[in-house]
């Protein structure tokens, strides 16, 4: 383990016991805001604490392994504590890995649900079709972690796919887990439409937004424009007798809404404020992080949805994401939501470049 991480670790040792003694003022949860907030911080503090012991307790044994297997006479104690280091250095590397995911600098927006907008860009059918995919590999990957999917608004392509399909998601440290998938996603295969067998190259974008609370941002009806139609399916054909469709644009950003999915138009309403609300957020962080220039030095990249981030080979069975080098030959599994190798990934990737910055 490095210096830098030996000196975080004492750092975070140092607040854990600072908290310790927050939470045991008696009048502490008579203020609730800083009582969820102290909580909250000191339950994030236990488990990367408890890690962290765990880490110091297999040093302590590699160490004694290695000094026995040097300087134990027997020789069967020492081809003992001989085979007892491989496996002992392989614990001690998952373990700090899991400490490194637990240091990733806290965001404020880590724990909040998330919007996530598919859409599919180069490619045709084949495009399309590869956003239901990847909307199937969320979907899969959310209900493996117990968290909840709600489809906001969708548009279906004749091929059988999305051309767009917006989705919350909502649990624990959702934003946390997924802000790195936003992007462009190239997928490499033959599509069922091919009768010759080639393998086309398609792309389809990913915008990953935390969802905003009112309190987050504050909207002005009267910077609203707010249109109702009758909703429509593929083809155009008209698949409501209501005009319940509702099209909201933001006229200080130009920002515009669609939601066509429910019957009611205030569902579709509310719906469609959730993602607006969510887009004016991501468009005041984005500003942020541009003018923290040492952030957009990162190697998992900016978020920025225009930039292409990994590939999926399927003749190859390959996934490779560009920004971290990382290549893992189980495309199958990951196609099925099994997305958490390149998740974490990710997350030490950026606790990485953190500690260097």
């Amino acid at each position: 383990m490095s210096n830098l991480l030996e000196q975080r670790l004492a750092s975070l040792q140092k607040r854990f016991r600072e908290l310790e003694q927050v939470i045991a003022d008696p009048d502490l949860p008579k203020n609730p805001g800083a009582y969820k907030e102290a909580m909250q911080e000191y339950d994030h503090l236990r488990e990367t604490m408890e890690v962290y012991a765990e880490y110091e307790a297999r040093k302590t044994e590699l160490s004694g392994a290695k000094q026995m297997a040097e300087s134990e006479p027997d020789a069967e104690l020492k081809a003992m504590a001989a085979a007892e280091i491989a496996p002992l250095e392989e614990e001690l590397e998952t373990i700090e890995n899991r400490l490194k995911l637990l240091l990733v600098p806290r965001d404020p927006l880590d724990g909040k649900n998330i919007i996530v907008e598919i859409r599919a860009g180069t490619g045709g059918d084949e495009a399309s079709i590869f956003a239901a995919d990847l909307y199937r590999v969320y979907g899969r990957y959310a209900e493996i972690r117990k968290w909840k999917v709600e489809v906001m608004s969708e548009s279906a392509s004749e091929a059988g796919g999305f051309k767009e399909i917006i989705f919350s998601v909502s649990g624990k440290n959702v934003y946390g887990s997924l802000r790195y998938e936003s992007g462009v996603h190239r997928v490499q295969r033959v599509p069922v439409t091919e009768s010759q067998g080639r393998i086309h190259t398609s792309a389809v974008t990913v915008a990953v937004l935390p969802e905003a609370e009112e309190t987050d941002i504050e909207i002005n009806e009267n910077d609203l424009k707010i249109d109702v139609y009758r909703s429509s399916g593929p083809g155009g054909q008209s698949v409501n007798t209501t005009d319940s469709a509702v099209r909201i644009t933001h006229l200080p950003t130009g920002l515009v809404v669609i939601c066509q999915d429910e019957k009611s138009q205030i569902k579709n309403k509310a719906k469609a404020l959730r993602v607006l609300r969510s887009r004016l957020l991501e468009a005041e962080e984005a500003k942020k992080h541009a003018e923290r220039a040492a952030e957009r030095k990162s190697q998992v990249g900016s978020g920025d949805r225009s930039e292409r981030i990994r590939t999926y080979n399927f003749p190859q069975n390959r996934v490779s994401d560009h920004r971290i080098n990382l290549t893992l030959y189980k495309l199958e599994q990951i196609m099925q939501g099994e997305i958490d190798d390149i998740v974490d990934a990710l997350k030490v990737s950026a606790i990485e470049s953190a500690i260097k910055e």
